[in-house]
C-alpha cells in the first residue's frame, strides 16, 4: 500500500510542472498552428531567471516567503521580453507558411537561445533552494514529502482551471476559439487576429516560464535543462492531443504516473516507459485521446 501511495504522489509531483509546460505548448498550437520547438528554452529561461530573481531577493533580506514572488516575476518578465522578440520579430513573418519550415525556424530558435542562456549564466548550475523548504514537510502513511511537491500540484490545478475560464468563459477567451475554429472567418468579422497571436504566444510562453521557474527549487538548473523538457512536453501534447487543454492534463497525468511506475519498479525503463505510453496510445487513438476540433470543410 505505502508503495502505491509513493508511486501516485511521486507521478503527481512530476504531472503537475509538465501540465503546466505542455499546456502553453498545447495552447500556442492551437491558436498559431506551430510547433514550438523553442518552448523548453523558454522553460530554461525561467528556471534560471527564477533563479537569480530569488539570489537577489535573498540579498535584499527580504523575507522567505517572498521568493514565491520572485518565481512568479521571473515568469512574468521572461514572457514579457521574449513574447514581443519571438512573434513579432519572427514568427510572424512565416505565418501561412509550410509548417516544416516553421519547426525548421523554432528549433533555430531554440539552438540561438540555448547558447544565450550560456553567455548570460554560464555552464556552472544553479541551485534555488529557499523556497523548496518553505511548506515543511507532510506525513502521509509512515513516509515524509516535501510541502513544495503538494503546492506544485495546487498550481498545476489552479493554471488549469485559469487557462479553462479564460478560454470559455470570458469574451477575449471566446475570440480566441473563434480564431482557433477559423482564422480566415475571425478576421472577416472583425477581429484582430495578429493581436491574438501575440496573446496567445505571451500566454504559452509565460506558462513554459512558469513551469521552469516553480521547478527550479526541484533540479539543478544548468545547460542542456531544456532538451529533456521539450520532449517530455511533446509527448504529453500527443498523448492527449494537439490543441487540446483537457488532452494536456490527461496527458501529463499519464505520463506522470507511468514515469513514477517506472522508477520504483524498472529504474533503467524510466524515459523509455513514457514512449511505451505513447505508441500504445497512437495505435488506438492516433489523433491522440482528445482530438482538436476541426473546422469543417465545405
Amino acid at each position: 500500500m505505502n508503495a502505491v501511495v509513493t508511486i501516485l504522489i511521486d507521478g503527481l509531483t512530476y504531472a503537475s510542472w509538465l501540465f503546466i509546460v505542455a499546456v502553453g505548448l498545447t495552447l500556442v498550437f492551437g491558436v498559431l498552428k506551430i510547433l514550438n520547438i523553442a518552448h523548453g528554452s523558454f522553460y530554461a529561461l525561467g528556471a534560471y531567471a527564477a533563479a537569480s530573481f530569488v539570489g537577489w531577493a535573498a540579498t535584499m533580506k527580504w523575507a522567505p516567503g517572498f521568493s514565491i514572488v520572485a518565481m512568479l516575476l521571473a515568469a512574468v518578465v521572461v514572457a514579457a521580453v521574449m513574447a514581443p522578440l519571438t512573434e513579432r520579430g519572427l514568427l510572424r513573418f512565416f505565418y501561412g507558411r509550410d509548417e516544416v519550415l516553421l519547426v525548421l525556424v523554432t528549433y533555430a530558435m531554440f539552438l540561438i537561445l540555448e547558447d544565450v542562456t550560456k553567455l548570460l549564466w554560464g555552464a556552472n548550475p544553479y541551485y534555488v533552494s529557499e523556497p523548496y523548504s518553505l511548506f515543511g514537510n507532510l506525513h502521509v502513511g509512515v513516509q515524509t514529502w516535501v510541502g513544495y511537491d503538494f503546492f506544485l500540484v495546487a498550481l498545476a490545478v489552479v493554471v488549469g482551471l485559469a487557462v479553462w475560464w479564460g478560454l470559455n468563459r470570458t469574451r477575449q477567451g471566446k475570440i480566441t476559439l473563434a480564431v482557433i475554429h477559423s482564422a480566415e472567418v475571425a478576421a472577416s468579422m472583425g477581429v484582430n487576429v495578429s493581436r491574438v497571436y501575440m496573446a496567445a504566444f505571451s500566454v504559452g510562453i509565460f506558462l513554459a516560464a512558469l513551469g521552469g521557474a516553480f521547478t527550479a527549487p526541484m533540479i539543478s538548473v544548468q545547460p542542456g535543462v531544456s532538451v529533456g523538457v521539450i520532449v517530455v512536453s511533446f509527448a504529453v501534447v500527443i498523448i492527449g492531443g494537439l490543441g487540446s487543454i483537457e488532452g494536456a492534463a490527461i496527458g501529463a497525468l499519464i505520463v506522470g504516473l507511468a514515469r513514477s511506475l517506472a522508477v520504483h519498479v524498472a529504474p533503467v525503463a524510466e524515459l523509455f516507459s513514457i514512449y511505451i505510453v505513447m505508441a500504445v496510445v497512437l495505435m488506438f487513438r492516433p489523433e491522440g485521446l482528445f482530438q482538436r476540433t476541426q473546422a469543417r470543410k465545405i
